[in-house]
């Protein structure tokens, strides 16, 4: 079984296409490149795509990122109601 690519429609953001086995000759400056644009890169193997380098998101760091208004753990973890609960 194989899969007809051509009546998907190209991305908004235009995509570079590299044939499989010029992927495996340039892989590693193919990566700084990557890394670099923040652009994917689809790799093909007898024109039809197989694989997509896509750079990692490493957005802001989460950690550390929460700012109580409180001092007291107690008022931060509570919903200042009593629960009923059977354990």
């Amino acid at each position: 079984m194989s899969i007809d690519y051509s009546h998907f429609e190209v991305c908004a953001v235009p995509m570079s296409t590299i044939q499989a086995s010029l992927f495996k000759a340039k892989c590693l400056a193919l990566l700084d490149q990557v890394a670099e644009t923040k652009e994917s890169i689809v790799i093909t193997k007898r024109g039809k795509p197989v694989a997509k380098l896509t750079p990692i998101d490493t957005g802001e760091p989460i950690m550390g990122s929460v700012t109580f208004a409180t001092k007291e753990e107690q008022d931060v973890f509570s919903t200042g109601e009593a629960w009923d609960v059977e354990v």
